[in-house]
């Protein structure tokens, strides 16, 4: 059943109104009828409805109310991933697949070895487009929020986030000691784990890089003794953090 987001200030009492790009997408591209059925979710409170189309204008899609449902795709771990910033289509596919996989957000960084170097403009319309492959993402795999993408940060400014969570994994190739399975056997389960994941771009994370985040309370963690792909990180990082925390909710 194809899946919709929307803001709280479209449900009224028993019905639900479509704006927007959806309207032409569900009118042209999925070509849907009257007394079609569609999954919508308020992503502001994270609550599913199940709809029934009722009548077609020319900007929006009035809709009735069948039944709703509380959060179910969401997980009790919340990753946070600071994505050191790469080339264009690697950040989209990482920003694809990190949401398929249950990020809560990514923060695009600027590091030393980066290659990418943006302007002010471009930093905005960039941060427009991730957002929306953010939200294809989420429509596509069924989640019950739209994961943020925010604004390109300074490591600098990474590190005052640091206390927002329960651990920060920096990811660094040239460690050999720290491997990631026994940092993540020493942290102890919440309700709602808090997890941030650092990863550096195509070039890796600079040593000083490296120091002054450690000295601010990262954990640097080796991922084996195979250098990854800045792409593949992200996903190995998520794959094993929610297999070893997610708890599935009856």
């Amino acid at each position: 059943m194809p899946k919709f987001f929307i803001k709280n200030e479209q449900v009224s009492d028993d019905s639900i109104i479509i704006l927007g790009d959806d309207v032409n997408h569900i009118k042209n591209v999925l070509r849907m009828k009257l007394g079609d059925t569609l999954s919508v979710c308020d992503y502001e409170n994270s609550v599913n409805y199940e709809v029934k189309i009722e009548e077609f204008l020319k900007n929006e899609i009035l809709c009735k109310i069948q039944k709703m449902s509380e959060n179910m795709a969401e997980s009790n771990v919340k990753v946070h991933i600071y994505q050191g910033l790469p080339k264009a289509d690697k950040m989209e596919m990482i920003i694809q697949k990190s949401v398929e996989l249950g990020v809560e957000a990514i923060t695009p960084v600027e590091m030393k070895r980066c290659v990418v170097k943006l302007d002010g403009k471009d930093k905005v319309k960039k941060r427009e487009r991730w957002q929306k492959i953010s939200e294809v993402a989420a429509k596509q795999s069924g989640r019950d929020i739209i994961p943020k993408i925010y604004n390109i940060m300074s490591i600098e400014e990474v590190t005052e986030e640091f206390s927002n969570y329960d651990i920060v994994l920096l990811c660094y190739e040239n460690e050999k000691n720290n491997l990631l399975k026994n940092i993540l056997n020493e942290v102890e389960e919440s309700g709602n784990l808090k997890v941030a994941v650092i990863i550096g771009p195509e070039g890796g994370i600079d040593i000083s890089e490296v120091e002054y985040m450690e000295k601010k309370g990262a954990k640097v963690v080796s991922l084996g003794n195979r250098i990854l792909r800045t792409e593949t990180v992200c996903l190995a990082m998520l794959s094993i953090i929610m297999y070893e925390f997610e708890r599935n909710e009856d």
